[in-house]
């Protein structure tokens, strides 16, 4: 009897966790997708691309279309060694889109499918700003972030609490296992109480919202967001780019939003 209860006890603890999935995933309804199926450009009704900057992020953005590309139901993403543009003096250009002022999402699931390739110095992301908001009081919640050629990818929540007070509780950040020869789906959930994170359907880490005397801690609540999508070049966490690595590319297959039914 006592051996039987042992293996009892794994078994249930199985089957609640396969009900709660599949009752969370009846609570989800698709609202919005993109498939990148046009032929020759990615629909600017939603998307535009991202304006040159001074961050390390957003310091070799591009519009120059050789940093863009449409092929086989998917969007193309390059960073590449400046050639062509005379009078950009980058060295190196890159290309990024967002649905900034365009599209904007609030609680729900947004998963996107996509293919990194390594270079040393690449450094692609998938991440959300809020809409109307300065940074960091706004949040930002990045939802892929990869290195170099790494096998891994991270996912990490940045407000005003965690960047201007330093404040370390919850724990802000984690890493997931990714295929990186292969597509891989990334994934968040926005929460009136929690940030879920997830690589491949796999929970990597949660973010949830706490009872403090600091400021900031949770803005996601508050506001809503739209998504970049965009391929880096070096900066100070990445190192250094290496031009023989270059040019290198990544594929977007797919966006999806689901937004969470109301309780009744």
């Amino acid at each position: 009897m006592k051996n039987k209860i042992y293996w009892l006890i794994p078994a249930l603890a199985f089957l609640f966790a396969s009900c709660t999935a599949t009752r969370n995933a009846q609570q989800m309804t698709l609202s919005w997708e993109e498939n990148f199926n046009q032929q020759d450009h990615f629909d600017t009704v939603r998307w535009s691309k991202i304006p040159r900057g001074y961050s390390d992020w957003n310091r070799h953005m591009s519009n120059f279309d050789s940093c863009y590309a449409m092929r086989d139901g998917k969007l193309i993403l390059r960073g590449i060694i400046n050639h062509s543009v005379p009078e950009d003096t980058a060295r190196y250009i890159t290309g990024g889109v967002y649905t900034k002022d365009k599209v904007a999402f609030g609680f729900g699931r947004l998963d996107i499918r996509a293919k990194l390739n390594g270079a040393r110095g690449a450094w692609p992301a998938f991440w959300l700003l809020s809409q109307g908001m300065k940074w960091p009081d706004g949040g930002e919640i990045d939802i892929m972030e990869r290195l170099n050629s790494d096998s891994i990818a991270y996912q990490t929540v940045h407000s005003h609490y965690t960047y201007n007070l330093k404040m370390k509780n919850p724990k802000q950040g984690a890493t997931g296992k990714i295929d990186p020869n292969d597509f891989n789906t990334y994934s968040v959930e926005l929460h009136p109480d929690s940030l879920v994170f997830f690589i491949n359907n796999i929970r990597t880490f949660s973010y949830p919202k706490i009872q403090t005397d600091k400021e900031g801690q949770f803005p996601f609540d508050r506001y809503k967001y739209y998504l970049l999508l965009d391929m880096q070049l070096g900066g100070s966490w990445v190192g250094k780019v290496y031009t023989e690595d270059l040019p290198v590319e990544m594929e977007i297959d797919w966006v999806r939003f689901y937004e969470f039914k109301k309780k009744k």
